[in-house]
């Protein structure tokens, strides 16, 4: 039911199935097979109604507005063009959700085809901030209610004629527009409590999204004896002109340049801007050499430029100009402004790889990668920064930061599978990773100015990872598989130059200079059909994980141990030719142990991670008739994790239960129409925001497909 059309919600208008009818009714006398109708409109309409709770916090959660929907929700129509070519045209257009596209398709044997179209649709968000349940502080700020637009236009054409090489030419036209939440909040002092524990970011913030893309690409390829090869390249482009929009201690009085007691309350506008050029080449070649041979390359080479530009500017409104003079200032109120920057990457990737049947139930996969990185980056801007109380002064001073990082990476894989025990497939791979590289940092302070930051560091990295399994097919009614992997990821520092101090305050990440993560896994799948009628199938996930740091002149230890079980279960039942069940049962548990936990006084300041969830999703469907199909559907989720610890820190965990509850009613009217009536309710608690983000809402849709 949650499809597209399905979520867009509410009652069809009376006058569409009128006129629809009155159209199908003047050609019911005509010779119509259903069977073969090629083309097709469906029109829909209504509403989703929320009947408590928050509206924002609905419409993202369902990704529907609050209110009516309605218009076109799918077209098709195809028509014979001379010499067996076909025009498609594909669309829909519903208002409410802003969802709308056209897609055209002409194709021509033998020839070739073209392709175009546009597509756009609506995306919704919810901006609230935290909740502090010490004192059950809550901001409502503004408008909370979000939406961001998605689109994008595309053109291709493809020459597909006989004895000549193919060649395909595409552009890609993307964008992204409107407003999102953030989870990068505000802080506020509004908490009921004292000292250093007060502070806590809860204030609500948002995003400002402007991002727009091109893309243009070409390939060709052809075959030439037993090899085919391929060329192409691709230039892209694109624009991005951000913000994050917070407030620092809004509604809060305090002392200020103007006095004790006055507002401290402060708009923050990060804005940051960002342009690229990206123009790649590549080649590929796949050559049969014998029959238990086959042998492929590839290349890649890759430059990308980025231009930077942005602000972070404190003001008494959101876009506020930058004024060292400003009323409200508070110590620690650092930003930016007249960012200029930008950086160029080069990439060189090549692959080779085999693919070896040396026997009838044996394959062997083999591969090697090689990739090398190198970067160049270098931005100026001007720092501003507040100095502490009473005077609140604001300094700004320009620096330039360089850096310069070099990369390179070889891999190596091999895959067997084996085939040659009856109803038994082996698989087996393995894979390795070794890199090393190198980074120069320089911040300087002033032009010329004197050197703020200099460190260079070298660094290796290995990756290995090994996967073993089976599927066992013992019966035409049972099939059973087992899987387990085991990986490993080494990373090693080695800071041959900073002029940092130990330990000191700006010192990460040089001061990290070791780090280890590994994991193993291990999932079993059993499928029992005992009769025609039922499917059973179970799957059991174990996944084992540690992190292991080493800081410098200390010794390695154990920092994060997750484990996770993940048991699922679903069952398909069709007793009837006219009825059919299915169901299915998700269970996970997930914990993550840091030494943070055992450290901390009373083992409170820093928790031990839970994150276990239930999910339930089940279906019915029923043929009442020839004419009449009933499908009936209910999920449920749970997440019961949250830990109240806001005396110390701020809560961590999911708090959060949901139903989902709907049917849908297909009615064959006529032999060229359906009809389809849909239901749903749905209600959800979200225990993390103290309940302001719970919500109870209906979706009553309809619509009707006439087959032409």
């Amino acid at each position: 039911m949650l499809t597209r059309g399905a979520t867009a919600g509410a009652l069809l208008c009376s006058c569409w199935t009128a006129a629809i009818v009155q159209a199908a009714d003047a050609k019911e006398a005509e010779a119509f097979n259903p069977d073969e109708a090629r083309n097709w409109i469906e029109i829909g309409g209504g509403a989703t109604i929320r009947s408590s709770g928050d509206d924002a916090a609905m419409r993202r959660r369902m990704n529907l507005p609050d209110g009516g929907v309605g218009g076109i929700d799918d077209f098709h129509y195809e028509q014979d063009l001379k010499n067996k070519g076909l025009l498609r045209i594909d669309g829909h257009a519903l208002a409410g959700l802003d969802d709308y596209g056209i897609r055209f398709d002409i194709s021509q044997p033998d020839l070739g085809y073209v392709q175009f179209g546009y597509s756009q649709f609506k995306t919704f968000y919810d901006g609230s901030g935290g909740y502090f349940p010490g004192n059950g502080r809550w901001f409502s700020l503004y408008r909370e209610d979000f939406d961001l637009v998605r689109g994008g236009a595309f053109f291709e054409a493809g020459l597909r004629k006989p004895n000549l090489p193919e060649l395909t030419v595409r552009y890609d036209y993307e964008f992204r527009d409107g407003f999102k939440d953030s989870t990068v909040w505000g802080d506020s002092n509004l908490t009921g409590l004292a000292g250093t524990t007060a502070t806590r970011a809860i204030a609500p913030a948002f995003l400002n999204i402007d991002e727009r893309r091109h893309s243009v690409r070409l390939d060709g390829r052809h075959t030439l004896g037993n090899s085919e090869i391929g060329l192409g390249g691709r230039y892209e482009w694109s624009d991005q002109d951000n913000s994050r929009n917070m407030r620092r201690r809004p509604l809060e009085t305090g002392a200020s340049p103007a006095g004790a007691g006055t507002s401290i309350d402060r708009f923050l506008t990060h804005r940051e801007g960002v342009k690229t050029d990206m123009l790649n080449f590549h080649a590929f070649s796949e050559t049969r050499v014998k029959d238990s041979l086959l042998f492929t390359t590839g290349y890649s080479f890759m430059t990308l430029d980025t231009d930077l530009s942005g602000s972070r500017i404190f003001g008494s409104s959101y876009e506020a100009i930058f004024d060292p003079l400003a009323a409200n200032r508070q110590a620690r109120d650092e930003g930016f402004y007249n960012l200029a920057g930008g950086a160029q990457l080069n990439q060189h990737v090549g692959n080779l790889n085999f693919m070896w049947t040396p026997a009838k139930n044996l394959a062997v996969v083999t591969g090697v990668r090689i990739e090398k990185q190198e970067q160049d980056a270098e931005n100026d801007f001007m720092e501003t920064a507040v100095g502490n109380a009473p005077a609140y002064t604001t300094s700004a001073e320009e620096l330039r930061i360089n850096s310069d990082r070099g990369i390179l990476d070889v891999s190596e894989s091999i895959e067997l599978r084996y085939t040659g025990v009856t109803n038994v497939v082996a698989y087996a791979r393995a894979y390795w990773m070794q890199g090393q590289g190198d980074l120069s940092e320089i911040e300087r302070v002033g032009l010329p100015g004197t050197t703020d930051l200099l460190r260079s560091t070298e660094f290796e990295r290995a990756a290995q990872q090994y996967t073993a399994g089976i599927n066992w097919y013992p019966h035409r009614k049972i099939s059973t598989g087992a899987q387990y992997y085991h990986k490993v990821r080494n990373e090693d520092y080695t800071h041959t130059e900073d002029s940092t101090p130990n330990r000191a305050g700006n010192r990460y990440p040089a001061f990290l200079i070791a780090q280890d993560f590994t994991t193993d896994d291990v999932n079993f799948r059993f499928t029992l059909r005992p009769w025609s009628t039922l499917t059973l199938v179970s799957r059991y996930d174990l996944q084992f994980s540690t992190i292991d740091m080493q800081g410098d002149q200390l010794a390695k230890i154990e920092s994060a141990k997750m484990t996770s079980h993940i048991f699922s279960q679903s069952v398909s039942w069709t007793p009837w030719s006219r009825l059919g069940v299915q169901a299915s049962v998700s269970y996970a548990k997930d914990d993550t142990d840091t030494p943070a936990y055992e450290a901390t006084p009373a083992q409170q300041l820093v928790l031990d991670f839970t994150n276990d969830y239930w999910f339930v999703n089940s279906t019915i469907t029923f043929v009442a008739d020839d004419k009449t199909d009933i499908a009936a559907y209910y999920s449920y989720y749970l997440a019961d994790n949250y830990v109240n610890n806001s005396a110390f820190t701020q809560p961590f965990g999911a708090g959060a239960e949901e139903h989902t509850i709907g049917a849908t009613l297909t009615r064959k009217l006529s032999e060229r129409m359906r009809l389809k009536l849909r239901y749903g309710f749905f209600t959800y608690h979200d225990e993390t925001s103290g309940g302001y983000n719970d919500f109870d809402g209906h979706l009553v849709y309809s619509s009707i497909q006439y087959l032409f």
